[in-house]
């Protein structure tokens, strides 16, 4: 593994850094409004005991703790800038699918198809510890409680000391498991697995507690709701909503398509779900009842963003990200990439879009017009989705390999 400090500069092709003044306590609104301190940011530490919440410690906020950022997946970065980032590449044995997360000493954890989990120095990109599961590792790691939980395609969920890199326990599913673990506040992980399972899994002995199985393998990532229901999608084309305490159905919606995308609970309980019928679908999160849909060029396999304007990114493999109006869906904005975009948008404070493609490039987008304010080029496709740090820094992964560091 080598650490190469990042020459290549970000192209600016359009308006102003931060030309949309304001959306940072908009943005912290729509990511923790109503989330119990645990889906806000897991704290440092120790869990609290099963059943009871997480009390007001909270992570320093420079985390991104797990997959889209929060329990909710809403792709947002709520935090002001607090120094200048940095930039730096990491070699990896294999392709990069998975999408890293930030813990909160600013360690970044991303897991690599050459098998291993790697921890890195935030700031220089060195290497602090890797786990070696011996099969693909396309599940991004959720950081909560000072554990590392994420799943391997070696059919198992593990979970490992942060600091260290020790294991604390593995669980053994029936096929491999792409899902990325959301983490409740007593502690619980959920994760799905193409044995067609969602889990609920002990956060501290790795024991199960329940399982929910559904018509076809899991790669989505489970979300939570305030209210203490789990959403995850299916290839079965289904998107369930289940009762985390006991694993029983609440209602299920059926889409036209399987459902490879993740949920993402919007500010308004609106739960939005991306399928292989091409279809954009947001649904009330309390009944599974549809309130519209949106229908793009072809299938759709990221999850969207979702800012404190209610608006919605989604990227969609027809070449383009969109943003819509959360209230109908309506369109207010589309950009065209150069090949299919896989990788979900990831939101700043100041109105920066962020998104990779297959054309190779990340582009920094305007989120109020879909201008490009720059784009940096990688050696390879781009499935993994950003990572936003406090202070602006942009990591993820390609399939040249390697792991990114870019400040803007």
């Amino acid at each position: 593994m080598a650490v190469n400090s990042l020459r290549q500069a970000a192209r600016p092709t359009g308006a102003p850094f931060g030309s949309r003044i304001g959306l940072s306590a908009g943005l912290l609104a729509a990511c923790v409004a109503g989330l119990p301190p645990a889906l806000a940011a897991p704290p440092p530490g120790v869990l609290p005991p099963p059943g009871q919440p997480a009390d007001a410690q909270v992570a320093e906020p420079a985390a991104w703790p797990t997959f889209r950022g929060n329990a909710c997946r809403t792709g947002c970065q709520p935090g002001p800038r607090k120094r200048a980032p940095i930039s730096w590449t990491v070699d990896t044995d294999d392709k990069v699918y998975s999408s890293p997360a930030i813990g909160p000493d600013g360690t970044v954890y991303v897991g690599s198809d050459d098998g291993n989990l790697y921890a890195l120095d935030g700031q220089t990109g060195a290497l602090r510890w890797k786990f070696r599961t011996k099969k693909k590792v396309r599940s991004s790691p959720a950081v909560a409680g000072g554990v590392v939980y994420f799943g391997s395609n070696n059919n198992r969920l593990y979970a490992v000391d942060a600091q260290t890199g020790e294991k604390r326990w593995e669980f053994r599913t029936k096929d491999s498991v792409s899902s990325s673990p959301a983490v409740a506040p007593d502690g619980t992980v959920y994760v799905g697995s193409w044995d067609k399972t969602l889990y609920a899994v002990d956060g501290r002995t790795g024991r199960k507690k329940w399982a929910f199985e559904t018509g076809a393998s899991i790669h989505s990532s489970p979300a939570i709701g305030t209210d203490g229901t789990v959403y995850v999608g299916s290839n079965d084309g289904n998107l369930y909503a289940v009762d985390w305490a006991t694993g029983h159905k609440k209602w299920h919606f059926r889409t036209g398509g399987m459902v490879g995308s993740s949920p993402t609970l919007g500010p308004d309980k609106t739960v939005y779900i991306g399928s292989q019928d091409r279809r954009l679908h947001a649904i009330d999160g309390k009944t599974g009842t549809p309130k519209w849909e949106f229908k793009t060029g072809w299938d759709i396999f990221s999850s969207v963003a979702v800012d404190s304007d209610n608006a919605v990114y989604l990227s969609s493999c027809d070449n383009h990200v969109y943003a819509l109006s959360g209230a109908d869906g309506s369109v207010k904005w589309t950009f065209k990439t150069g090949g299919r975009v896989i990788a979900s948008p990831a939101v700043a404070p100041d109105g920066t879009v962020y998104v990779g493609s297959n054309d190779c490039k990340l582009y920094a987008l305007d989120a109020g017009t879909g201008a490009v304010k720059w784009e940096f080029a990688t050696e390879n496709e781009i499935y993994s989705s950003v990572a936003v740090a406090i202070d602006g820094t942009l990591y993820f992964g390609s399939d040249d390999k390697k792991v990114y560091a870019v400040g803007k």
